[in-house]
This record gives C-alpha cells, structure tokens and sequence, in this order.
C-alpha cells in the first residue's frame, strides 16, 4: 500500500500508551495500527477486494440446511431454549 496522505491525530496519553505497547508487541508502527483499525471498522477495502471475499465464501463447501431449519437451530424460544 502506498502512503498518500499524512493526518495528525491526537490521543490521550493512556489511549497513546496503550497503542504504542500493542504496536511494540505486533512489531509495527503506531500509524500501522491506526490504520488497520480504520479499515476493519470502516472498511476501506476496495470493491475487487470485496467481490474476491464473497466469491471465495461462496465457493466454501459448508454444510447448510434450509432457512426454517437454521433458525429453529439458532434463534433461542423465550425460555432461553433453542426451538
């Protein structure tokens, strides 16, 4: 990925702090951080990038029954049961 454009943020020194020892740890910058964090909660990734991710869950081979069948498995009754 080419850096194109430079922002200032600031942070609190215990969000700083906090970031900086997690940055330490994965062994990247602080920057790196802040940018993954963005593009997991915004996602920035491109529309190919996009179209590649659905097209490669639709070509998994996972073991699915029909819609009533699914939502009896994973939608709790009142009681807290699964119906």
């Amino acid at each position: 990925m080419e850096l194109m454009k430079k922002t200032t943020i600031l942070f609190s020194s215990q969000q700083h702090t906090l970031l900086t020892q997690l940055a330490k740890q994965r062994g990247v910058s602080l920057g790196q951080i802040v940018r993954e964090a963005c593009e997991a909660q915004y996602g920035t990734a491109s529309p190919e990038t996009r179209l590649k991710a659905v097209k490669a869950l639709g070509e998994l081979e996972l073991p699915v029954a029909d819609v009533a069948t699914m939502k009896r498995e994973s939608v709790p009754s009142p009681k807290g049961e699964f119906l």
